[in-house]
């Protein structure tokens, strides 16, 4: 098929040939069903995956016009609209891919040092980082050398969410561990290495760990904040306004792969799928348990909204920016931000496919502790999850200095403290 591009009065395309990239996660699900589902084809796009080793490479085809687009950290986009980063070309996020599915990880020898100090902690609460802060204070007091753990990205929700989790235990993740960038792939060889302690990354990397019996699961994402977004589609903006048709068919194929995904009865064929080589070269079994439909917190690719891009939530990740020192409160802007998150496309290919889209743009998060509802539009209503926060706060998206006054824990105005030097080998490999 010819990648020329058309102009036809019907909607069909302007581009039909893409390329998107991805990481080996089972959150790049939505890509490779589309594509095996024919989802893409449907569409008329013809569409070849390219996996990537790390973000950053990811990032810097995207936006050098290599890849049309990708599967991609919802906190890059955001970076880029606040001059965070290497790039100043303009992301945006039409469409999320999922919600859920990180994890944070230590080695069994950690674990065994947290239950030497509290033997009645337990996963999935803040019993976890209390005992670490007093281990990484005595281990300071005794001059030995802080907890690391890898984080996938400096602009990611597994920085944010980590930090979080440890802040809201008593941990300072600037001075009571250290924080090291590491792709996905990676951590655990830098585990069983020793170079980091623990980590906090995607699936299926915590599930085979613990199969592996080289870690043990700390935390879920769910568990510090319920169904919070995570990968997004990214493209640039100057590619969206160039291919309005092939974006808006895009999204069609990738929420239509969404709901097959979220059908309990798909989701064994969607773990053979992505256990390919080619894919993630992990076991089958391991991605089938990444995939498991267990509430709560398991991988929803459409069910809660899962794929609608809330500004909000563009916020949510502006305002740890600035907690930690990433970017200023002038810098911060908050229009660019929520602009990442423009629903205008997703509107209409929802439309298109009859599924309903929310009224409203944001929301406020942490109040839910339980299912909840907000408008459709167009009438109607839609269920989402969950959103509550492991310290029980609430974020107010139009209030982020008062939701940030809140802490006693963070560096505003202060570079944070993240060793980027894994991340800069990879990019570079």
């Amino acid at each position: 098929m010819s990648d020329e591009t058309r102009i036809d009065a019907s909607g069909a395309p302007e581009k039909t040939e893409l390329v998107l990239g991805f990481v080996p996660l089972v959150d790049a699900a939505p890509l490779v069903a589309a594509r095996e589902k024919g989802f893409f084809a449907a569409e008329g796009l013809s569409v070849r995956l390219v996996r990537e080793a790390s973000w950053a490479a990811l990032r810097d085809r995207v936006c050098s016009g290599v890849f049309d687009g990708g599967h991609m950290l919802a906190a890059i986009p955001v970076a880029n609209a606040v001059g965070l980063g290497s790039w100043r070309v303009p992301l945006m996020a039409p469409v999320a891919l999922n919600l859920n599915g990180n994890g944070v990880t230590v080695s069994q020898a950690l674990w065994e040092d947290l239950v030497a100090e509290d033997a009645t902690i337990r996963a999935g609460d803040l019993s976890v980082p209390r005992a670490l802060a007093r281990l990484a204070q005595r281990r300071r007091a005794q001059g030995q050398t802080p907890p690391t753990f890898g984080v996938v990205f400096p602009h990611s929700s597994h920085n944010y969410l980590l930090r979080y989790w440890l802040a809201a235990g008593g941990v300072d993740p600037d001075r009571d561990v250290r924080l090291k960038v590491v792709p996905p792939p990676q951590m655990i060889a830098h585990l069983t290495a020793g170079r980091i302690d623990g980590y906090c990354v995607g699936a299926p990397w915590n599930d085979l760990a613990e199969a592996l019996g080289v870690g043990r699961l700390a935390t879920s994402g769910h568990d510090i904040w319920n169904n919070a977004q995570e990968k997004v589609l990214g493209v640039t903006t100057a590619w969206a306004a160039r291919y309005p048709a092939t974006l808006r068919a895009l999204l069609r194929a990738l929420l239509l792969a969404g709901v097959w995904l979220d059908n309990p009865a798909n989701r064994a064929e969607a773990a053979y799928w992505m256990a390919r080589p080619d894919v993630i070269p992990v076991p089958e079994a391991v991605v089938a348990t990444s995939l498991r439909l267990a509430a709560p917190g398991s991988l929803l690719f459409h069910h809660h909204a899962a794929t609608f891009p809330w500004a909000s939530r563009a916020l949510w990740t502006l305002s740890q920016m600035r907690r930690w020192g990433q970017v200023d409160a002038e810098a911060a802007t908050v229009g660019a931000a929520a602009a990442v998150c423009d629903p205008a496309a997703y509107r209409l290919a929802a439309s298109d496919l009859g599924l309903a889209a929310p009224a409203a743009d944001s929301k406020r998060d942490g109040l839910h502790a339980g299912p909840w509802s907000v408008a459709a539009g167009g009438g109607g209503a839609i269920t989402l999850g969950a959103d509550r926060f492991c310290d029980d706060r609430c974020f107010d998206p139009a209030d982020i200095d008062a939701y940030l006054a809140g802490f006693g824990c963070g560096r505003p105005g202060q570079q944070d403290q993240t060793d980027h030097s894994s991340a800069r080998e990879a990019a570079s490999s």
